[in-house]
């Protein structure tokens, strides 16, 4: 009966998945995203899309895919097609960019909820 109990224990201790930290996001988004996407989220028209009332965010694939693959190419966000380059950031570690991703789905007014380190790896 111990067995089984510990177990079951062990078994659910391992399926707990960790949200981002939105805060560390934040920092993290100063540090390697708004150059491009601003702190506002708004981007830069023209150039870079925003992330701030963005209808990309609804693909949430692409939008957990991007920071770590990069993007090239055409895309086209509220209507407006952009053609520029988004540099991997694959070398972050899987929690970082779930915090940034984390901070991107929950600032502005966006309601993508959280983003775990799990999702980032499925990503990968």
């Amino acid at each position: 009966m111990k067995l089984l109990l510990v177990t079951t224990a062990l078994a659910f201790s391992s399926v707990a998945v960790q949200a981002g930290d939105a805060g560390k996001g934040e920092k993290l988004y100063g540090t390697h995203c708004v150059a491009c996407h601003q702190a506002t989220g708004a981007g830069i028209p023209g150039a870079f899309p925003p992330l701030a009332d963005s209808d990309c965010l609804a693909d949430k694939t692409l939008t957990l895919t991007a920071p770590v693959k990069g993007l090239q190419g055409k895309i086209t966000v509220n209507g407006v097609d952009y053609n520029s380059a988004m540099p991997a950031f694959g070398l972050l570690p899987d929690e970082d960019i779930a915090d940034i991703m984390t901070y991107v789905f929950g600032a502005w007014g966006n309601t993508g909820g959280d983003v775990s380190a799990e999702d980032i790896t499925a990503v990968r």
